[in-house]
């Protein structure tokens, strides 16, 4: 598959996530320091579905790194998923070594504790990529959720801490209730395109307040989506439903769509539409936004059909 998506047109390779309890069920027995073998966690623990035969375990995953370096000449990026960031420092290392080109860290913490402040949510999300960062010399992007009470602000600490790029933005799974049963039901989507607004609006915000590079993901659906995420300063845009839909040849038609639009418009090469459109370019960037908002609530919405 990864060379079906090289073959097609992809830049780089994201492999599908590793998870914190995967590595730590391996290594120690136990998940978020419970045993699940303990009568007393036992109930709690087994909403893990950790099925060894749908996800590579440690070992198996490092494997999978070191066979797609050798079917591919683009890059491959290892992605690791937890909450915490002691857990990854041993195996991010093991991860570089097994050949990976750069690591996504996708540190998916719910907050949902209302103890927990937000400083200390993002203190740890900090303090982990300033640790790996340490320990690492291949380049470490994190993958963010747009929760958070100051975004421009954690995005510029995870900067300062030696993030090199920030993944804008990971999709969170909300379960459903199905009220005949009175159960959860979770439904896995496939993104569309007007969720890629939230994410064009965050990059446009942080093109010129970040060092590390962006890529947008979530909503990048045709040729004019990744055209857009380019003009609001995206260095890169990922894509995974648009391949589920339409296969890999789909990067070909992204190429394609990019081509012909910057030839109409008298563009050159990317880095002349590249932030073209972001807030770096306006001189009061919060009175535009306040001023856009209140524009958009004084406009009659459109009739429906």
């Amino acid at each position: 598959m990864v060379k079906r998506l090289e073959d097609g047109g992809s830049a780089a390779i994201v492999l599908p996530s590793i998870f914190e309890e995967q590595v730590t069920i391996a290594e120690s027995g136990r998940i978020h320091s419970m045993d699940p073998l303990d009568s007393e966690f036992a109930l709690l623990l087994s909403e893990f579905a950790l099925n060894d035969q749908l996800l590579r375990g440690p070992n198996q995953y490092l494997e999978h790194i070191r066979l797609a370096k050798r079917a591919v000449r683009i890059p491959v990026i290892a992605s690791l998923n937890g909450i915490t960031g002691g857990s990854w420092l041993k195996y991010a290392f093991e991860v570089e070594q097994a050949g990976a080109d750069a690591i996504e860290l996708n540190l998916d913490e719910a907050a949902i504790d209302p103890r927990d402040s937000s400083l200390a949510v993002e203190a740890r999300i900090r303090n982990a990529v300033a640790e790996l960062k340490r320990e690492l010399r291949i380049p470490l992007a994190i993958k963010l959720t747009p929760y958070f009470t100051a975004f421009a602000n954690l995005a510029h600490q995870l900067d300062d801490a030696g993030a090199n790029g920030l993944v804008l933005f990971h999709r969170f799974s909300h379960p459903d209730l199905e009220l005949d049963g009175l159960k959860l039901v979770t439904r896995h989507t496939l993104s569309q395109s007007p969720e890629l607004l939230l994410r064009l609006h965050w990059v446009a915000v942080l093109r010129s307040h970040v060092a590390a590079s962006l890529a947008i993901t979530g909503g990048v659906a045709t040729a004019t989506d990744g055209i857009k995420a380019l003009l609001v300063g995206a260095d890169a845009v990922q894509m995974t439903s648009a391949i589920f839909r339409n296969g890999p040849h789909c990067f070909d038609v992204m190429s394609q769509g990019l081509s012909r639009w910057a030839e109409e418009k008298g563009f050159r090469s990317i880095d002349d539409l590249r932030g073209r459109m972001s807030l770096q370019h306006t001189a009061e960037p919060t009175l535009y936004e306040r001023a856009n908002y209140i524009r958009t609530l004084q406009t009659p919405p459109p009739k429906e059909t």
